[in-house]
């Protein structure tokens, strides 16, 4: 099964998009970065400085030489959302932004409203917009609408590691919207969650918290990416239909020979 695939205009060698804050060190971003290998890394201008004390960072993230995914978290309207879009296109010189506008302080739950302007001004300017979204499939459709070709609905809320909260809406969107690319962001917290979103057809994760905050980032990380391969591979294969009642793995074509009458 070959890692490889395609987003956008680049070839990702990983389906596991990783996120770069809140870990408790730059040397142990270093290692999580370098034992999961991700198709993409994201980077918040509103958090990091590109320059000064966040130099330490950004040689990190260059030395890896993996595609950037820059994303407008903190923001809480489409014209704040916008403006940090466009200044990220500057900085990283493309067109690909993860769209983040804020509606919630307490479930960080995205705007839809605001998650629509923007798309629209963005996609307007040329720009490539991965939507942090809600599991809504009318706000999904909206999306498409406009012109999204990835479509980034949450697990759960942002940090909280509660895994899938809904499974069955996430299964709705894979089967309405077959032709787009479906990327899990945001609630996941073990490994096990990663590889149901990736059993049921997802075509990446996106997670930060449940690395960033592990015991081990850098083991994490690695278990991570791990489960997505186990995941995706599973999917591929075709994962056989739950039943209600047993069926013997090995058929009973007759009694073991021991069990034989003997003929006279």
């Amino acid at each position: 099964m070959s890692k490889e695939w395609n987003i956008g205009d680049s070839a990702l060698s990983s389906r596991l998009f990783l996120g770069t804050a809140a870990y408790p060190s730059l040397d142990m971003l270093q290692k999580s970065i370098d034992a999961s290998k991700p198709g993409l890394v994201t980077v918040s201008l509103r958090r990091e400085n590109a320059a000064g004390s966040g130099q330490g960072f950004w040689n990190i993230i260059k030395q890896f030489n993996i595609p950037i995914l820059p994303n407008t978290a903190g923001c809480y309207s489409a014209k704040e959302a916008v403006t940090t879009a466009e200044m990220a296109r500057e900085i990283f010189d493309t067109n690909r932004i993860k769209l983040e506008v804020i509606g919630d302080d307490y479930t960080l739950q995205p705007d839809p409203y605001g998650l629509l302007d923007a798309t629209e001004q963005l996609i307007a300017k040329g720009f490539e917009v991965y939507p942090y979204m809600t599991d809504d499939l009318v706000l999904a459709q909206r999306l498409v609408d406009l012109g999204c070709n990835i479509l980034m609905p949450w697990g759960a809320p942002i940090g909280s590691g509660r895994g899938l909260n809904n499974i069955y809406a996430l299964k709705q969107l894979r089967t309405r919207f077959p032709d787009k690319i479906l990327v899990v962001d945001a609630g996941l917290g073990a490994p096990s969650h990663a590889a149901a979103a990736m059993e049921i057809g997802y075509d990446a994760c996106l997670l930060n918290t449940a690395v960033a905050k592990a015991g081990n980032p850098a083991l994490m990380a690695k278990g991570f990416a791990k489960a997505i391969d186990a995941g995706r591979a599973a999917y591929l294969a075709g994962i056989i239909t739950a039943q209600d009642q047993a069926t013997p793995s090995t058929p009973l074509l007759d009694k073991p020979f021991w069990h034989q009458e003997k003929k006279a």
